[in-house]
């Protein structure tokens, strides 16, 4: 703060900064044990949210997450930068397999039930096009956890408004792989052109 006031730019003292911050949390937690009473908005809620802040800091606020990006646009180019490629990529791998962990595990506590079906029918599919539809694209280098989150809104917009049209499963199936396709496709088309433009 002392360091933008001397750049002659605003700064907020570390005091207000605190406090607007436990008020917010203060004002969380009371919204959520209100809603939380068998209805409303639960700790899942608040807790995804928090993880999306947090994945948002790491990819764009720290070196990691450059790195990340760097070796998903072009590894060859990162490696050669002196991006340890194989520790990005080990750590994204084991990042991705908890986060996987995590969700089971809520899934499961949401449910209060698990079996060897758990996990299975379209959630897999849904993952994938939330974060395609989100901008994730397919080739690498490009996402980010806001907008893999507008992803996740846009299909779960789909899955419901099909529920309320009572449509079959197999229906939501199509219309999700028809969504996924048109991202993806877009994606390409998208790459194709920075490619021939020379900003790939």
């Amino acid at each position: 703060a002392a360091e933008r006031r001397r750049a002659g730019l605003a700064a907020a003292s570390r005091r207000l900064l605190v406090g607007r911050s436990l008020a917010l949390l203060a004002g969380l937690g009371a919204a959520v044990w209100y809603l939380n009473r068998d209805r409303g908005v639960g700790w899942m809620f608040v807790f995804f949210l928090a993880l999306v802040l947090v994945l948002h800091y790491v990819l764009s606020r720290t070196s990691f997450g450059k790195s990340m990006y760097a070796v998903g646009g072009n590894m060859e180019a990162a490696r050669r930068a002196g991006v340890d490629v194989k520790a990005v990529l080990t750590t994204a791998f084991v990042l991705c397999t908890t986060l996987a962990c995590v969700g089971g595990m809520l899934s499961a506590s949401r449910l209060a039930a698990a079996n060897q079906s758990s996990g299975g029918g379209d959630v897999n599919l849904n993952a994938i096009a939330a974060a395609v539809i989100g901008g994730t694209s397919l080739f690498g280098g490009r996402g980010t956890a806001f907008a893999a989150l507008l992803g996740v809104l846009v299909i779960q917009s789909i899955s419901s408004g099909l529920t309320l049209l009572n449509l079959d499963s197999a229906y939501r199936f199509m219309v999700t792989g028809g969504v996924l396709l048109l991202a993806v496709s877009l994606d390409a088309v998208a790459r194709r052109s920075r490619v021939s433009h020379g900003r790939a």
